[in-house]
């Protein structure tokens, strides 16, 4: 019997906003939600951004007075809104306007000369005849080169690409926990998986209790690595800003490093880990890895997900070099401005008149566990996952450009919906995750895709939501994004449109498809298909069945009698849940952050034949003794 792989917990942020409990999903559809809801979703974004906090038991703003729940939209509200989503880059990041750049120089034989300082040891040798060198205090030496020193004085450009997917305005997850000197995207791996597991309602502890601590799994990575200045970054320009290269730089900016953080330091596992990238279908990859050793019974509890910090100015011109991102020209010709700047909310542009793609931030993770320890625990799903399909293109002529690979993922997941579940539910209440790049090729070969198999499947009117059009392309947790999108499809019903473009491109396929520019209410969905195009040909597509459908598949398999025990289980799980989420609103995150507490004593770790014993864990571990090729041997 298969294991069905369950999603009990929910964490990280992005551009909206915090993934958990959809507060990031709700700041999309923010007009359509409820009274209740909105202010919720203000107050809770309020607390992200460090406007509000929590002091003596009440909300205060910076100047510590005090703010009721009911007046943080009037009083915040349109700042809430400006700081959240697509928006300017912000000089947390670089001044988009003042771009730093390093230009040319030249040296001529002339009586004057340079100076300035340098490391002892840094100093070239041999020694170039025109270097006089004086010796200073803290072993650094003065250097005077004769000649002219020809220097252009704009060291500074205004950079095209101007916008950009940044996490809410204000918020800072360096200072949630004491991050020392860690690349933002490891801080914001820390942020997620602590949400994560808080948002279950569950402790880690009570988890894993349950298991063999070899029975747990890590699933992360990133795309580019840590490009900030603690990470790779740092190791690529330190020496020319003639700074020294860290004993951190090259470790924490490896891609591998948001698995290793969550192992480290917030779950302490001593289980699977493993990092897989697939470009912008990297949180997939890693997807697939896990609900695979569910299913085959070698994990029980996993934490997927990915983080990715690419708003450098070096990342942003390889891609804008590329002609991939949406720039001010392109903007503002396609939206006639003649005067003034483009309008940086509506850079990304799926299925419309597009330019390019927005870069985006984000970090988002998921906890999974199989079926029989979510009825044992009473974890509550917000969903399943059936599979994830990936299929590569073929033979290219450019590595960056589409190909039949999708054709497959889509048809694949499509037609195991199917089987599973009917073609009245895949053809009534399904939807599309698209990957929505926002470039003009995209639009056309995703939307034929689409069109062509809801042809083949008998689908009319498909949905199709988009939501790189708020937060960007996040690169590899960009199908975490989608991820969540479609979580709170589920829990609100409420389909979100595409309002940065007027109307749909004329050579967009969508015959069969329905893509709207405004939110609208879809009613109770059963299937997400959530689908990716990678660079490179990494082509993915998953299988998200809703929460609904997830309890009636465990009813139908461990029976009534079980079920309904298990459903008593979730009420007081559903307390706990509730009030982490209220302290989540409220700014009070409490971020596991295990920097050496906990750590093993190798010494005493028991050994047998049969078994392991690891101090601090309550179960042992089984080692293989039987022969799995006893018909060859």
């Amino acid at each position: 019997m298969t294991a069905l792989p369950l999603i009990v917990g929910m964490g990280g942020v992005n551009a909206s906003g915090r993934s958990s409990f959809h507060q990031g999903f709700r700041r999309i559809i923010i007009d359509k939600l409820n009274a209740e809801a909105r202010q919720e979703t203000f107050v809770g974004l309020a607390s992200l951004m460090n406007l509000i906090k929590v002091e003596n038991g009440s909300l205060v703003d910076s100047q510590g007075n005090l703010v009721a729940k009911q007046d943080v939209e009037n009083l915040f509200g349109q700042q809430i809104l400006d700081g959240t989503l697509i928006r300017k880059i912000e000089k947390n990041h670089f001044d988009p306007d003042a771009t730093h750049v390093h230009q040319k120089i030249t040296m001529q034989p002339a009586d004057n000369a340079i100076c300035f300082e340098m490391r002892k040891r840094d100093l070239p040798a041999p020694l170039p005849a025109t270097w006089k060198v004086t010796e200073l205090e803290e072993k650094k030496v003065r250097v005077e080169i004769e000649g002219e020193l020809e220097v252009k004085h704009d060291t500074f450009r205004n950079n095209p690409i101007k916008a950009a997917g940044q996490l809410p305005t204000g918020f800072e997850p360096a200072n949630l926990y004491n991050s020392r000197y860690q690349p933002r995207g490891l801080q914001t791996t820390i942020f997620g998986a602590s949400d994560a597991i808080h948002s279950t309602g569950f402790s880690w502890d009570e988890i894993i209790a349950k298991i063999s601590p070899d029975l747990v799994g890590t699933y992360s990575s990133s795309g580019f690595g840590q490009m900030q200045a603690e990470g790779l970054g740092g190791m690529m320009k330190n020496r020319l800003n003639g700074e020294r290269v860290t004993t951190k730089n090259l470790a924490l900016g490896l891609n591998s490093m948001s698995s290793d953080f969550i192992n480290a330091y917030v779950t302490g596992s001593v289980g699977t880990t493993s990092t897989v990238t697939g470009a912008c279908a990297s949180f997939l990859y890693n997807l697939r890895n896990a609900i695979q050793d569910i299913k085959a019974g070698r994990i029980r509890v996993a934490i997927v997900g990915s983080s990715e910090s690419p708003i450098t100015p070096e990342i942003i011109e390889g891609f804008g070099n590329m002609s991939a991102l949406a720039n001010e020209e392109g903007l503002k010709k396609l939206d006639g401005i003649t005067d003034g700047e483009a309008d940086h909310r509506r850079t990304s542009r799926p299925f419309g008149q597009n330019c390019g793609f927005t870069i985006g931030e984000a970090a988002h993770f998921f906890v999974l566990m199989d079926d029989d320890l979510a009825i044992e625990l009473g974890a509550k799903p917000l969903g399943s996952v059936a599979d994830v399909f990936i299929n590569a293109d073929g033979v290219k002529k450019s590595i960056t450009a589409p190909g039949p690979g999708n054709y497959i993922t889509m048809a694949k997941s499509v037609a195991l919906a199917n089987s599973i579940l009917g073609e009245e539910s895949v053809q009534k209440r399904s939807f599309i995750l698209a990957h929505g790049s926002s470039t003009p090729q995209n639009r056309v070969t995703e939307s034929l895709i689409y069109d062509r198999i809801a042809k083949t499947f008998d689908i009319n009117d498909w949905p199709i939501a988009a939501p790189k059009a708020y937060v960007g392309h996040t690169i590899a947790p960009a199908s975490g994004d989608q991820f969540t999108m479609a979580l709170g499809i589920f829990a609100h019903n409420i389909m979100p449109g595409i309002n940065t473009i007027d109307k749909v491109a004329e050579d967009v396929y969508d015959e069969h498809l329905k893509i709207t520019t405004e939110h609208w209410d879809c009613g109770d969905m059963d299937v997400a298909f959530i689908n990716s195009k990678g660079f490179g040909g990494n082509n993915a597509t998953a299988i998200l069945f809703s929460p609904t459908v997830t309890l009636t598949m465990l009813e139908t398999r461990h029976g009534t009698e079980v079920f309904n025990a298990y459903l008593e289980k979730t009420e007081k799980v559903a307390l706990a849940q509730k009030v982490y989420q209220e302290k989540a609103d409220n700014g009070e995150f409490d971020l596991i952050y295990r920097f050496g507490n906990g750590m093993i004593e190798e010494s005493d770790i028991v050994i047998t034949k049969e078994n392991m014993n690891i101090p601090d864990f309550g179960i042992g571990i089984d080692l293989p003794t039987e022969n799995p090729f006893s018909d060859m041997i």
